[in-house]
């Protein structure tokens, strides 16, 4: 297996990535520092949270410019999703700047509570190979109350009220606003996919 950077961002779905992985039959290595980047060949960077502080943490241990330099497939989870955008309504702080387009606050309606948690399924929006084996419609575990729009570079979508993005990918970087960790054997699915996945 290639080194796999995971990144501890503040994100409480660290220690449940890294089970996951686990499961799959993979180490990966707790990065803490823009240093332990350089030589990783894929980094996951998960997160729970709030995007300020998440990307206070970033910039305080010189993350930020490896990550937007990085060429390697970086895959960002809910939270690290958010983080891959441009701006985020979150805190109006500015964000990787990896994917076009600001990630905004949920609107709750009757019936509907944001956040948004629990079991909805996927739309594809195009194909990718990082939906290899996983069904139209296949159920995944979300905890979020911010999403980001339906894009060009949106590969899967999700419904809560109003449509958004639950899967991106633009060249060599991916964002699943789902938890895949918490997720059973689609969330392993799309793990492993991303494990043996190169880059478009």
């Amino acid at each position: 297996m290639t080194a796999l950077a995971l990144i501890d961002a503040g994100g409480a779905n660290l220690g449940s990535v890294r089970y996951a992985l686990e499961r799959l039959g993979v180490e990966a290595r707790i990065v803490r520092d823009g240093d332990d980047l350089r030589d990783a060949e894929r980094i996951i960077l998960p997160g729970v949270g709030a995007a300020a502080p998440a990307m206070a943490l970033l910039r305080e241990r010189g993350l930020v410019e490896p990550l937007r330099a990085t060429r390697v497939p970086l895959l960002g989870i809910c939270l690290g999703m958010q983080l891959l955008f441009e701006s985020s309504e979150e805190g109006d702080v500015e964000c990787l700047g990896l994917l076009p387009g600001r990630v905004q606050r949920m609107v709750g309606t009757r019936g509907l509570r944001v956040p948004h948690m629990g079991w909805n399924g996927l739309e594809f929006v195009r194909d990718s190979a990082l939906l290899e084996g996983v069904a139209n419609d296949a159920g995944t575990y979300f905890v979020h109350g911010y999403a980001a729009p339906v894009t060009a570079d949106c590969i899967a979508a999700c419904t809560h009220g109003e449509r958004f993005a639950a899967m991106v990918q633009r060249g060599n970087v991916v964002g699943a606003q789902f938890h895949p960790e918490r997720s059973a054997t689609v969330g392993a699915r799309l793990l492993s996919n991303f494990l043996q996945w190169n880059g478009a």
